[in-house]
């Protein structure tokens, strides 16, 4: 659909077309019977996160069974933790199922929005990503479905100018860049980087990984494959996948005991900082245990689950992790703080992203700003993680405060 076709304007504009914004405009159809919307999203199609991470390695590290809408069941998945294009094929999948396409505008940027109350409506300003055209569009209610990991962190160190290899972010992945036998850094130990380095591993000269802070690596599931008997099951008995999805909620809600202040969350953290730390020692070199054992408490950062054998994967000849800090890009290589220098090819950020999702300039009720509206509360907040006072019919999805760090993302995107 292209912009500026709307003969009058749509009710519901949706700002974002990830699992927030797909699982938004399912609900309008199916629960309001509502069709007058519109979807803006920056990239092409549905998807967001998934269809921005094509780097090798990338999936879900929630059991798949519980990283879907409940409403829309997935029995064909064929592992319990999937890979990146399984799950934009459900993505695509649900489009279809619903008929989403049609209400789609790619390519569009949100620039701001500014609540009109002459005639309360909103009046929102987007971009064209490819011709950079600039216009408005009003409708009655503005939901944002825009996610945290949206804008890439750059590289911020001299250099990068005079590199003559490629830089690439995770988020950014450029299919056309081959590693083979390529020298290759890794900046970043997160997630990202934890699926990365074992699926290229094989393929490149060397992995240089440099993190900054350490994790809690936790025993993931390795090759867990569900078979044609079990996707069938899925499909043609009533209530099975239902009640799967259910046990692994449970399963993980056992977690959240640990992140309370109390004798037994004292207890489960440590439990949970004694099975990291065998985990590591019995699959990863002595030299790097330094490394690898987290020194903070359970629960100040998300967990890391090694879905893809990472650990294992430190005993590689070709792969070195080092705390050293990346200071400079020279023409084929990096300097550190220490001094070193590490031959360089292909430069891999996996060092997060710039959580930026709540800069757009909105303006409420007289003008108001959100920005304004935090600053006299103290902090950023939202009723419910969804609505503001002040800023009539706009929504949050994964709104101010929504996060989670036990559970699937989806899952508190429905509720």
């Amino acid at each position: 659909m292209a912009s500026g076709t709307f003969c009058s304007f749509p009710k519901v504009i949706i700002v974002g077309a990830g699992f927030s914004g797909l699982a938004m405009a399912c609900q309008l159809k199916r629960e309001l019977k509502c069709d007058d919307f519109v979807i803006y999203d920056r990239d092409a199609g549905f998807g967001g996160t998934w269809l921005a991470n094509k780097y090798p390695g990338c999936g879900v590290d929630i059991p798949a069974a519980f990283y879907s809408l409940s409403f829309a069941p997935n029995p064909d998945f064929s592992n319990l933790f999937p890979k990146r294009d399984e799950v934009l094929q459900y993505i695509n999948n649900v489009v279809m199922e619903y008929d989403l396409s049609r209400h789609l505008v790619g390519n569009t940027e949100w620039i701001g929005a500014s609540w009109q109350d002459n005639d309360n409506t909103w009046l929102v300003s987007l971009r064209s990503v490819t011709t950079g055209e600039e216009y408005t569009q009003r409708c009655n209610i503005l939901i944002s479905a825009v996610g945290a990991l949206t804008n890439p962190n750059p590289l911020n160190v001299p250099g990068v100018d005079r590199f003559q290899g490629d830089i690439i972010h995770t988020a950014r992945w450029d299919q056309s860049v081959s590693l083979r036998d390529k020298n290759v850094i890794v900046l970043g130990n997160g997630a990202s980087a934890t699926q990365l380095v074992p699926a290229v591993a094989e393929d490149v000269r060397s992995i240089t990984q440099f993190m900054r802070s350490k994790q809690y690596f936790l025993p993931g599931g390795n090759n867990t494959t569900i078979s044609p008997i079990w996707q069938n099951i899925f499909r043609y008995v009533p209530g099975v996948l239902l009640a799967v999805r259910f046990l692994i909620f449970l399963y993980l809600e056992t977690s959240t005991p640990q992140f309370n202040l109390t004798k037994t969350g004292a207890k489960m953290r440590r439990e949970t900082a004694e099975i990291s730390e065998r985990y590591v020692k019995e699959n990863a070199p002595e030299k790097y245990w330094p490394l690898l054992l987290a020194d903070y408490q359970v629960g100040c950062k998300r967990r890391v689950f090694d879905h893809d054998g990472y650990i294992s994967t430190l005993n590689r000849d070709n792969v070195r992790l080092t705390d050293d800090e990346v200071i400079a890009l020279n023409e084929r290589s990096v300097s550190t703080k220490s001094g070193a220098t590490y031959p360089a090819d292909v430069v891999v950020l996996a060092n997060g992203f710039s959580l930026t999702q709540y800069d757009t300039e909105l303006c409420g009720r007289r003008g108001r700003s959100r920005q304004e509206s935090w600053k006299g509360a103290g902090y950023i907040k939202a009723y419910e993680s969804i609505g503001m006072s002040e800023f009539p019919n706009f929504f949050y999805i994964l709104g101010p405060n929504s996060g989670r760090g036990h559970t699937s993302a989806v899952f508190s995107i429905e509720k």
